[in-house]
């Protein structure tokens, strides 16, 4: 799979970029600054020893078939609308919370009610829109020897993108389950600061979900 990721200079975003690339799958990280990216996929290549291009947000969706965004929610909108063309036939991957600094830890419902749900008004039934990846620490997925203790949640009102997507999480090496239509965003983005939350309580151990009886 040809695989964008939107944001990708990012800590989550070089994260799955690493772990997808680990996979066999062709990743293009992008950026709005097409050096950086171009910069941080030469140092993803050497890390996982395989090829990882870099280059502007455009350029990385128009090599790929399926996008993630990984973008702050401050960004969220304004990205979108520039890129709402490109987007235009693909798979879009939202792993955006509307997180609110420096109250990182309470939830924030935006206008949109949600990030996804944003994203979606905005795209329009061009793109389809899932929603996952909210609850997976980016630190682990940067180290490539460390196994992830996490589930994850993903919503859409396509099914065959939620498959699709849902396919791709699992090559991150998690357990992906289809937890409904995209208003269920709704509930997912905002368990994220609850589970900051945690993370304080710990330290700063890495809290994440598990599905039981699945």
């Amino acid at each position: 799979m040809h695989i964008a990721v939107v944001g990708g200079t990012g800590k989550e975003g070089s994260g799955m970029a690493l772990r997808w690339a680990q996979a066999g799958h062709t990743v293009f990280i992008g950026s709005r600054d097409e050096g950086r990216a171009q910069a941080a996929a030469v140092e993803l290549s050497k890390e996982v020893g395989r090829t990882i291009q870099g280059g502007s947000n455009t350029q990385a969706i128009e090599a790929s078939e399926i996008v993630v965004l990984s973008v702050p929610y401050s960004a969220h909108g304004s990205t979108l609308e520039g890129l709402k063309a490109a987007l235009t036939g693909r798979v879009l991957i939202d792993i955006t919370v509307p997180l609110q600094p420096p109250k990182i830890t309470s939830v924030n419902l935006p206008a949109g009610q949600s990030a996804a749900l944003e994203a979606q008004a905005i795209l329009g039934t061009a793109t389809s829109v899932v929603a996952a990846m909210h609850h997976v620490s980016a630190v682990h997925l940067r180290d490539l020897s460390h196994a992830i203790d996490c589930d994850v949640l993903a919503c859409s009102d396509d099914k065959a993108a939620l498959e699709q997507a849902m396919s791709l999480i699992r090559d991150l090496g998690v357990r992906a389950f289809d937890a409904g239509p995209l208003r269920n965003a709704i509930a997912i983005e905002s368990l994220t600061p609850v589970l900051l939350y945690l993370n304080r309580q710990q330290k700063g151990r890495s809290v994440g979900i598990r599905i039981t009886g699945a």
